[in-house]
Order: structure tokens, then C-alpha cells, then sequence
């Protein structure tokens, strides 16, 4: 098998949630803050998504999912991702194991990874043993560290089945 590794990084500004949660790797979670974005804001998903994309050398997710079209505004990023995994499924692609960063200093995560694993297990359809998801913080250093913003990075790699 020809195995890629992929790397992604996605970083979103935050500002008072209107009562909305986050989204995190699919999950949504209480908080006071929410992300400004185009779509949903998941960082953890965007990052992802980036690392698959780029992993497979198809391009990024703003040439698949641009910010500026109106018909991902507010969109789900589950969707995106599981479109992103439909592009791996076309060019013969396999998920081999995934290893997620989310750094921010709130909301605390550790009560959440487990979730998190879960969801991403049962959207790529790969073991949960495969998906790594780790909770940093900025130690109150950048935006991260002020709550100003909430990153997140994402490391994969794939295996290609066969060539077309």
C-alpha cells in the first residue's frame, strides 16, 4: 500500500455565543463563546478535512468549500467532511489513523474526547482506536491564550488502495 500523511490547521476568532454552543469534531458544547465563521466554525473538522485533502493532493478546503459561497453559510461541517471523505473514496483512499490538536484554554475538553472520538469514528467509519483527539491550551499566551480564538490541527494518513 502507498501510504500520505496530511497536515491541517484551522484558527477562528471567537465572540459571545447569542446562547449558541460550539461545535467540536461534531459535537456541540456548552459555552459562552462561539466561533465566527462562515459555516459551522468546527476548527477541529476544518483542520481535518485540510489533512485529508492535502494528504490525497486534492487541493485545500477553501478550493472545495469556499467561504464566499452562499451555499455553505451556516452549513453542518459533518457534511463537509463527509464529502471530503467521498473524494478519498473516488481516488481509492483509505483512512489509516487521524491525531487531532484543539487548543484553546476554554471550554475544558477532557470531558468531551471521548464523545468527539466517537463522532469522527462514525462519520470516516474507521475504529475509534484509530482517532486521537488532545486538549491543549496556549498557556494564556497569543489570541488563544486570551480567548480570543480557537485553533486546531490535524495530522492523517491515508493509504491508497489501488491505482484507478
Amino acid at each position: 500500500m502507498n501510504f500520505r500523511v496530511g497536515i491541517g490547521y484551522d484558527i477562528h476568532s471567537l465572540t459571545e455565543s447569542n446562547g449558541l454552543n460550539i461545535k467540536l469534531a461534531g459535537i456541540s458544547i456548552p459555552f459562552d463563546k462561539r466561533c465566527v465563521a462562515h459555516s459551522d466554525g468546527d476548527v477541529a473538522i476544518h483542520a481535518l478535512i485540510d489533512a485529508l485533502l492535502g494528504a490525497a493532493a486534492l487541493g485545500d478546503i477553501g478550493t472545495h468549500f469556499p467561504d464566499n459561497d452562499p451555499a455553505f453559510q451556516n452549513v453542518d461541517s459533518t457534511i463537509l467532511l463527509r464529502q471530503c471523505l467521498s473524494l478519498l473514496e473516488n481516488n481509492n483512499y483509505q483512512i489509516e489513523n487521524v491525531d487531532i490538536n484543539i487548543i484553546t484554554e476554554k471550554p475544558k475538553l477532557l470531558p468531551y474526547v471521548a464523545q468527539m472520538r466517537s463522532k469522527l469514528s462514525e462519520i470516516m467509519q474507521i475504529d475509534v482506536d484509530r482517532i486521537s483527539i488532545k486538549a491543549k491550551t496556549n498557556e494564556q499566551l497569543d489570541a488563544v491564550g486570551r480567548e480570543e480564538a480557537i485553533a486546531a490541527q490535524a495530522v492523517v494518513m491515508i493509504g491508497l488502495l489501488f491505482k484507478n
